[in-house]
């Protein structure tokens, strides 16, 4: 099985990291291919010009890589810091310039229409790791869970994928090492769920 691993955060010492270091470490033990990509460490250029929209774009080398490896990829696994309701920017530009019509789904219609969506990412899975410093009723209750409804529904559902998991991880910032510790094991956990 071939995974790709996109991690998006800018400290090196971020809970974070080490998700995305027990992620690929597990996958690679259990003798999958992983694709990893930390987007911070590679300055991943977030930005979308207009000439790039079309899904029949010429793509810069780099971007038709990501794409390629999307496409190739039976699961994707993404990792990142809960900012505001939604990923850091430099994440939400690699699905800006990834998650594009032709690569991950495609609306068919007449010229001028809404079409219907395909959903090119179908058969594959879905994981997101994400952190923050909110209690879960919170989170929950008052802020209505916005990365759940925007990995699940906006961008894995919207491609196609139905086997997804999003596990949230919080309060880090006051969090135990022995706390880390038992969710690192939950990174593994979730992974098994979904390469078995």
């Amino acid at each position: 099985m071939k995974v790709l691993v996109i991690m998006a955060t800018p400290s090196i010492s971020s809970f974070n990291n080490a998700i995305a270091e027990r992620a690929v470490s597990y996958l690679a033990k259990q003798g999958h291919e992983v694709l990893f990509h930390d987007l911070y460490r590679e300055k991943f250029p977030p930005i979308l010009e207009s000439e790039e929209i079309a899904k029949d774009s010429d793509l810069d080398p780099l971007i038709a890589k990501h794409c390629e490896e999307l496409t190739s990829a039976d699961g994707v696994v993404v990792i990142h810091p809960n900012w505001w309701g939604q990923p850091p920017a430099i994440l939400k530009g690699w699905i800006d310039r990834i998650i594009r019509p032709g690569t991950a789904y495609l609306c068919e219609g007449e010229p001028g229409e809404v079409g219907e969506v395909i959903g090119l990412l179908a058969g594959k899975f879905g994981v997101v790791f994400t952190t923050g410093d909110t209690d879960t009723e919170r989170e929950r209750s008052y802020f209505m869970d916005p990365l759940e409804t925007l990995w699940k529904n906006c961008i894995f559902g919207f491609c196609g994928v139905e086997k997804f998991t999003r596990r949230h991880f919080n309060i880090v910032l006051t969090s135990s090492e022995d706390q880390r510790k038992t969710w690192l094991n939950e990174v593994e956990t979730v992974l098994q769920i979904h390469i078995s």
